[in-house]
């Protein structure tokens, strides 16, 4: 088993989406062309490499390959930051055992710590996922917030199941298609991450099978970094919600990430969630 078929889709894929015009070959390249994006000359041409040792490498062979050639390639392919780091993670575990393309055992557990740490947080939902996006902690406003995510029996709730198996998603994300983009495309950038996670591989297998949507997403071999921004939501209590976010990984938790979300002081969505909390405490209260 090893990852040649991902290096390969994904260095075909990303050779698509560039033009020779956006390459700055264009003049020197023209005419008909059978292949969307780039040929492989020219991205041989680019970085500076033979077209045969660049057939090689899309063909799945990136074991060993220097950190300038890979710099090289990614800047032949106007790779962005995800791409570039995918491009390694795909490079540091290409023909590697199981044992040996794991950078660090990953853990499904939450200290106590962290889950302090949570639980003091009383005006900011949160919560805590692995790279499967599993949501493995939440602290009492983050529970309420994603209530249609946890309403599933299935623990752990999982936000990508959600997503594309769950008919409340469409209306809990008002940009459903914008969240279900990114839903995949963190799951790639994981499946690149740890190619041999069995969990993970069985969730993609799942949600292959039971959703075109995802499916066609998948194949689309995107990736992406999910660092901070703003995000919107339409909660079935409080309506609306327009929310800033950190998602932060825990160093000493290899594979988890806390995930805060925050509305400013005074607005309608900060109003909002102190509602949510006053929702969540009845609802504790009556059960």
């Amino acid at each position: 088993m090893d990852n040649r078929s991902e290096i390969r889709e994904f260095l075909a894929s990303r050779r698509a989406k560039v033009t020779p015009e956006q390459a700055g070959i264009g003049g020197l390249h023209s005419g008909h062309r059978r292949v969307p994006g780039l040929r492989r000359e020219e991205v041989a041409l680019l970085a500076g490499v033979s077209v045969e040792y660049y057939a090689r490498l899309e063909r799945g062979h990136l074991g060993g390959v220097s950190d300038s050639v890979l710099n090289a390639l990614a800047d032949a392919l106007r790779l962005n930051e995800a791409e570039r780091q995918h491009l390694s993670d795909l490079a540091r575990t290409a023909g590697a055992s199981p044992r040996t393309a794991r950078r660090r055992r990953t853990t499904e557990e939450v200290r106590p710590g962290i889950l302090a740490i949570l639980e003091s947080l009383t005006e900011s939902p949160a919560f805590v996922r692995n790279g499967r996006l599993d949501l493995l902690a939440a602290n009492e406003l983050g529970q309420a917030m994603f209530a249609p995510v946890f309403a599933t029996a299935t623990r752990p709730a999982n936000l990508a199941r959600f997503n594309f198996l769950d008919p409340a998603a469409r209306t809990f994300y008002p940009d459903w298609n914008h969240s279900a983009n990114t839903t995949v495309a963190l799951l790639r950038t994981e499946a690149g991450r740890d190619p041999y996670n069995s969990k993970l591989t069985e969730l993609v297998g799942e949600l292959t099978t039971r959703s075109e949507e995802f499916s066609k997403r998948w194949a689309a071999h995107d990736v992406r970094l999910h660092h901070s921004g703003v995000k919107h939501f339409r909660h079935p209590e409080v309506g609306p919600l327009e929310l800033r976010f950190e998602a932060m990984p825990l160093p000493a938790d290899p594979g988890l990430t806390m995930t805060v979300y925050t509305a400013e002081r005074g607005s309608p969505t900060y109003d909002a969630l102190r509602l949510l909390a006053s929702w969540r405490a009845t609802v504790e209260s009556a059960g």
